[in-house]
């Protein structure tokens, strides 16, 4: 029999995030996962014949060369550069085991054309996605959330930041529709229509967020690890190991010991091991999570670079859930050879949204024409699965299932809500150093 602080089950990001962050402040952490690899249902999957296997297609035929080179991500999420997580990673020193690099570009689908995202002035200026007087008043908009400053009334113009609402702050600034969809969905990352009414001060935060990301690298706001998401998991099994914690792969669960609704250890393989809190993922305690929707994703294998992308080896396309008379956008990430994840000249596209029919194939059929011509498809549908209760009572914290959307602004607010609810603490940490350690204009 064994004691531990705090046992978690499962190794995607958020467990793994979680168990780092717990290591690092001296609580004693075993981290077990039932399946023999790492990441849960953000794993990686290598070689390629494996995740012809997973998805019971026959192949890769011939032309596809080398499975070894290849690392597929079953739930591809870009990191904001000066976004929250990449500020968790850096706090926890994992960044030492990782290598991250740039991705070569942001676009929004729009009138039936890929368009760059305009941040900057000057991507304003030259974009085909505005008018002349668009243009300024956009450049307006740009320049009074740069310069706002919570702290500072004068530079609010007369917004009240916690009572105007977004869609007030756009009307100022007098921005027609197309301008507002791409600010909102493409720039501040808001995957549905619901912000507007909201106060305006989260979409300045995140309009600024995506901004200084952006300048940053210049190519795009977003920075993706060499060899895929898996390497985060892995670099917290060494960060563990550094701090006495301890990592059990392909260990079963068989059952989670209660004591008066409490948890009290986890029985693995005939062992008991005993602990004060359990952090999880949905698959390890069905019975306390509900369904709250669906999520499909296309994972496409490529021989080309996405059309009018510029070439890019990779990048990210939005499609805003107006441009397809949908409530939720539609979304693609685009990785390749250059972020070693495919062999040479081969790329990596994945389609993702939120299911609202009977057939979510037909859903995402806009985004494959875009990919078109396409290698092969590999199709999922997952259910949303979220916790019952916020696991005060019980001290068994459930992580949700992943999202739709393909950066990681809301799982990392989950991570930040359980932190909490496990801790009684609100996380902070310091500002980022540069992680990209291989763009030309850091």
């Amino acid at each position: 029999m064994q004691d531990y602080d705090v046992i978690v089950l499962g190794t995607g990001i958020k467990e793994c995030v979680l168990s780092g962050l717990m290591s690092l402040s001296g609580k004693k952490v075993l981290h077990i996962d039932k399946n023999s690899y790492h990441g849960g249902e953000s794993a990686s999957i290598s070689p390629l014949e494996e995740l012809y296997r997973r998805f019971k297609v026959p192949g890769p035929p011939k032309s596809i060369r080398r499975g070894k080179e290849w690392n597929v991500d079953l739930i591809p999420k870009f990191f904001l550069a000066t976004g929250q997580l990449v500020k968790i990673l850096v706090h926890t020193e994992v960044t030492r085991y990782l290598d991250f690099k740039v991705v070569e570009g942001s676009y929004v689908f729009k009138a039936g054309k890929v368009h760059k995202v305009p941040a900057t002035e000057e991507d304003a200026q030259s974009s085909d996605l505005m008018g002349m007087f668009d243009k300024r008043r956009f450049k307006k908009l740009l320049h009074f959330v740069l310069n706002f400053d919570t702290r500072n009334p004068r530079t609010h113009q007369d917004v009240d930041p916690e009572k105007t609402t977004t869609r007030e702050l756009f009307s100022r600034f007098d921005l027609g529709q197309d301008v507002i969809e791409v600010t909102g969905h493409a720039i501040a990352l808001h995957s549905s229509e619901s912000y507007l009414d909201q106060p305006c001060l989260e979409t300045i935060n995140r309009i600024r967020q995506y901004c200084e990301s952006l300048s940053r690298h210049n190519s795009s706001p977003y920075l993706y690890p060499l060899y895929g998401l898996s390497e985060l998991p892995q670099g917290y099994a060494r960060l563990s190991a550094e701090y006495g914690g301890t990592f059990l792969l392909n260990k079963p669960v068989d059952e989670i010991v209660m004591d008066n609704g409490k948890v009290k250890a986890v029985k693995s393989d005939g062992k008991v091991f005993h602990c004060k809190q359990l952090i999880c993922d949905p698959s390890y305690v069905p019975n306390r999570v509900r369904k709250m929707g669906r999520v499909i994703r296309v994972i496409c294998l490529l021989n080309h670079p996405v059309k009018n992308t510029r070439e890019a080896s990779s990048c990210q396309i939005i499609i805003p859930q107006a441009e397809l008379n949908r409530k939720s956008d539609v979304y693609i990430c685009v990785v390749s050879y250059s972020h070693s994840l495919a062999s040479d000249g081969m790329y990596i596209a994945t389609v993702s949204t939120t299911v609202e029919t009977n057939n979510p194939e037909k859903e995402v059929e806009p985004a494959l024409e875009l990919l078109e011509p396409i290698m092969q498809k590999f199709v999922s549908v997952t259910n949303v699965l979220v916790p019952n209760e916020d696991g005060r009572k019980s001290q068994i914290f459930v992580s949700r299932s992943y999202d739709a959307t393909n950066h990681f602004d809301s799982e990392c607010e989950d991570i930040k809500d359980m932190y909490r609810r496990i801790t009684g603490a609100e996380l902070c940490f310091e500002r980022p150093r540069n992680l990209s350690h291989n763009s030309d204009n850091d």
